[in-house]
């Protein structure tokens, strides 16, 4: 536990959860330039973008979804007995404020406001957003050696381009994470793969690469013990980034997503195969892909940020581990 727990969850035993100014977890919200930012240790951002998406538009709603729900959230797991909050100092650190109507202009906000994040040390849990955010948050945040992925998903995100070459979309960020040297390929796993395909073109070149593509069907069979366990050793003590699409899990649990796939693991897999990072050197991690307007009830959005409590946990582990 860190000796100067200095942010805390606003209590529902002082404020109700249906009161107060929304942030994620009900901590603090703290801009950049505060005098307060030097204390924190990781950092929830919004990226709310979705200007990678081929199909189904919505993403771009789902920070301010997740961190409405957030306030369900309370301090302590109850399965792991750890409470991020004391291990480590914690703080909302707002949007990303993206370009709307020019991607590339975007993807340059996202990737200076996380290399600011990685000069202050802060470690980041990014709510998006569209799975292409995951590359200019990975841009960021590499400045030596490529890093390890541990990446949770219905698809590899590893196509070359779309619609006569273009090569920014939520199908694509990935092959470019690796083209660019932000990724390992060697030390990259992707688990949950499955769904109908254009054709086997993204597998085929990952695969050639190195990366480890495990299906859903392999994950089943052999259980999520033993593939996390595999999952654990591919990426070793190496600095890894964790990427959790909200269609790795089924749309029985998750319907709010651009591009569901039946099939997947249900709500408690997904918890399961979060904690089995237990012990992981998670520099970083995302949730990405929950889309409101698919899901008004906001059910996906409630897991979308149980998870994000999950990803927490184990991010606090590995940061206080570093000290």
């Amino acid at each position: 536990m860190r000796d100067d727990p200095f942010f805390q969850p606003v209590s529902a035993l002082e404020m109700p959860r249906f009161a107060g100014m929304r942030s994620f977890m009900r901590l603090p919200h703290l801009s950049m330039d505060s005098s307060e930012i030097h204390r924190v240790d990781m950092g929830l951002v919004g990226v709310p973008w979705d200007a990678g998406t081929t199909n189904r538009p919505g993403p771009r709603h789902g920070p301010r979804q997740l961190r409405d729900l957030s306030t369900m959230i309370r301090a302590m797991n109850p399965v792991t007995g750890i409470n991020p909050f004391l291990m480590v100092n914690c703080a909302d650190l707002g949007d990303v404020g993206p370009n709307p109507i020019d991607l590339q202009d975007s993807l340059e906000r996202i990737t200076a406001l996380y290399a600011d994040l990685k000069h202050r040390n802060i470690t980041p849990m990014t709510a998006g957003g569209d799975h292409l955010v995951s590359l200019p948050v990975l841009r960021g945040l590499v400045k030596d050696k490529p890093l390890a992925m541990i990446h949770f998903d219905s698809h590899t995100d590893l196509f070359d381009s779309y619609f006569g070459g273009f090569k920014y979309t939520h199908g694509t960020p990935f092959r470019r994470a690796i083209e660019e040297g932000l990724l390992n390929p060697k030390k990259v796993v992707q688990i949950g793969i499955r769904g109908t395909a254009y054709n086997y073109d993204d597998v085929e070149w990952g695969e050639a690469q190195g990366v480890r593509i495990i299906r859903v069907d392999e994950l089943f069979d052999r259980g999520i013990p033993s593939v996390m366990e595999e999952a654990r050793a591919i990426v070793g003590n190496s600095p890894t980034y964790c990427s959790f699409d909200i269609d790795f899990v089924d749309p029985t649990f998750a319907p709010g997503t651009g591009t569901p796939e039946i099939g997947g693991p249900n709500s408690f897999q997904a918890q399961q195969v979060i904690r089995a990072l237990s012990g992981v050197n998670l520099v970083g991690a995302d949730l990405v892909e929950v889309s409101p307007p698919f899901d008004p009830s906001g059910g996906t959005a409630w897991l979308g940020v149980s998870l994000m409590f999950e990803l927490m946990c184990v991010l606090a582990e590995a940061i206080n581990k570093r000290r």
